[in-house]
C-alpha cells in the first residue's frame, strides 16, 4: 500500500529525543509512505514513489497529517468498578490521602477487582481499548495492581494477555503487585514486601513462562510514596525483580520526593513515572541515565492539583521525557493521548512538536520498544495515524474532540 497526498509527514526519525532535541519531527512535505507486510518499506518524494510503484494499491491521505500512532507507556487498563463517589468527595474537599486512609482509593478498586472474573475484567476493559484506538493509540503498556494478591494479580495478567491476542491494541503488560499495601498487611507492610520478594515475584516468573512462552518477561513496577512503599522497600522489591530477570519501572514523586526517580536510574529501570515532586538532584541523576521520565499530566488535572511534572527542568538537564495517560479509575479515567498533549502544552510548557515526540518515539522508549515503533522509518512496524487536519499544531491547540481520522496497525486499517 502506498499512502500519498500527505500535507505533513511526521517521521520522528532518528531515535529517542533527549533534552533540547525534543520536538524534532522529521517533517517532510510532498512525501509518500510504502507499506508492505506490515512494515514500512520506504519513504520518499510522492512523485517518485507514485512513478516507481504504479501498480501498488494506494491510500489517499486527503491532504492531511500522517504521523506515528500514539504509544501510551503508562496505563492501568484492567480494573473492575469505578470511583465516581470518590470524585464527589474530592470536590467536597477530601484529599487523595484522606480518601485512601478511610478505605477508599486503590483499595476500593481492589475490592471490586478481586471479585471479578477474567472474563468480567476483559468485558470492562474492551470499551476503554476501543476509545484508545479511536483516539489514535496503537500500543499501550498496561499494569496489574488492583488485586494485591495471587491469584487476582495473575488474573489481571491473564486478562491482558488475552486482550492483546484478541483485539487490535498492542498491549505490553506490567506486574504491579506493589501498587499499595493490601488491607491484610495494613499493620505489617514489611511482611507484604517479604511475600512479594520470596513468593509472588517468583510465582509471576513461573506463571509467565508457562502462559506466555517465548514472550519477554513483563515489567515489574512499584509505587514508591509515603502512602505506599518507602524507598528501601521499593529498592528491595525492584532488586529482587531485577535478579529474576524482570525489566523495571517505578511510580515516584507523585506526592512526595522520596528518591524513587534516582533509584530507578541507579537500577537501570526503563522508566520513572509521575515525577511531580522530583528534586533538582534527582532530576540530574535521572537525566544522566537512560531511564525515561514519564509525565502523567491527566493525574494532577484529575486531582485539581496545580503541580505538574517539572518538564522544562528535565529537558534542561538533558533528560528523556515521555507522556502517558495514566488511564485509571481513581484519578485519570482518560483514554486520549490527544488530551494528554493538550495538557502538556499548557501545564508542562511543551510545544506541540515536543509533546508529539514525547507521545510517540519517547513513549516507545519508555516501554523499551523504540527500535520497533514510535517513528515512521524503513524497517519499523507500520503503525500510522492520519489526522483530520493538515497542520500538526492542531494537536495541543485543540482539545476535547478527536482529530484521529484513520489508524493503521501493522499496516492494516483498524479505525
Amino acid at each position: 500500500m502506498l499512502i500519498h497526498n500527505i500535507s505533513q509527514l511526521l517521521t520522528l526519525a532518528g531515535g529517542p529525543q533527549r533534552g533540547a532535541e525534543l520536538g524534532s519531527l522529521g517533517l517532510l512535505s510532498h512525501a509518500a509512505v510504502l507499506v508492505r507486510g506490515g512494515i514500512i518499506e520506504t519513504i520518499g518524494p510522492e512523485n517518485i514513489l507514485l512513478q516507481t510503484y504504479p501498480n501498488e494499491p494506494r491510500f489517499d491521505a486527503g491532504g492531511r497529517v500522517v504521523m506515528p500512532a500514539f504509544v501510551d507507556p503508562h496505563t492501568h487498563l484492567v480494573w473492575a468498578g469505578d470511583r465516581a463517589a470518590e470524585f464527589e468527595l474530592r470536590l467536597q474537599g477530601k484529599t487523595y490521602q484522606e480518601i485512601a486512609a478511610s478505605g477508599g482509593g486503590i483499595r476500593s478498586t481492589v475490592r471490586a477487582t478481586r471479585a471479578a472474573s477474567v472474563e468480567e475484567l476483559k468485558a470492562q476493559a474492551r470499551p476503554r481499548i476501543q476509545a484508545m484506538l479511536r483516539h489514535g493509540t496503537a500500543t499501550a503498556e498496561a499494569k496489574t495492581g488492583y488485586a494485591l494478591q495471587h491469584p487476582g494479580e495473575l488474573n489481571q495478567l491473564q486478562a491482558l494477555l488475552e486482550l492483546d491476542a484478541e483485539q487490535d491494541l498492542e498491549i505490553l503488560p506490567t506486574y504491579l503487585g506493589a501498587h499499595d499495601i493490601p488491607p491484610e498487611f495494613e499493620d505489617n507492610p514489611d511482611g507484604y514486601v517479604d511475600l512479594l520478594c520470596t513468593q509472588m515475584l517468583p510465582e509471576v516468573r513461573e506463571w509467565w513462562q508457562a502462559h506466555a512462552p517465548g514472550r519477554p518477561l513483563p515489567f515489574v513496577d512499584v509505587f514508591c510514596e509515603t502512602i505506599a512503599f518507602n524507598l528501601e522497600q521499593a529498592r528491595r522489591i525492584l532488586e529482587t525483580a531485577r535478579g529474576l530477570g524482570f525489566p523495571l519501572k517505578i511510580h515516584a514523586d507523585e506526592f512526595d520526593n522520596l528518591g524513587g526517580a534516582a533509584l530507578a536510574a541507579q537500577l537501570g529501570a526503563v522508566s520513572a513515572d509521575h515525577l511531580v515532586k522530583t528534586s533538582p538532584q534527582d532530576i540530574a541523576v535521572l537525566a544522566a541515565s537512560q531511564t525515561v521520565a514519564v509525565s502523567l499530566p491527566c493525574t494532577p488535572f484529575g486531582l485539581a492539583d496545580p503541580h505538574y511534572t517539572p518538564a522544562r527542568q528535565i529537558l534542561e538537564a538533558g533528560g528523556l521525557l515521555a507522556l502517558a495517560t495514566d488511564l485509571n479509575p481513581g484519578t485519570a479515567w482518560c483514554e486520549s493521548m490527544q488530551f494528554v498533549i493538550a495538557l502538556a502544552c499548557r501545564y508542562l510548557r511543551l510545544t506541540p512538536a515536543q509533546a508529539i515526540a514525547a507521545a510517540t518515539i519517547n513513549a516507545a522508549a519508555a516501554i523499551g520498544q523504540a527500535e520497533r515503533i514510535g517513528s515512521l522509518e524503513p524497517g519499523k512496524q507500520a503503525d500510522l495515524l492520519i489526522l483530520t487536519v493538515s497542520d500538526y499544531r492542531h494537536l495541543g491547540y485543540r482539545f476535547g474532540g478527536n482529530l484521529a481520522a484513520h489508524l493503521f496497525k501493522r499496516g492494516e486499517l483498524i479505525y
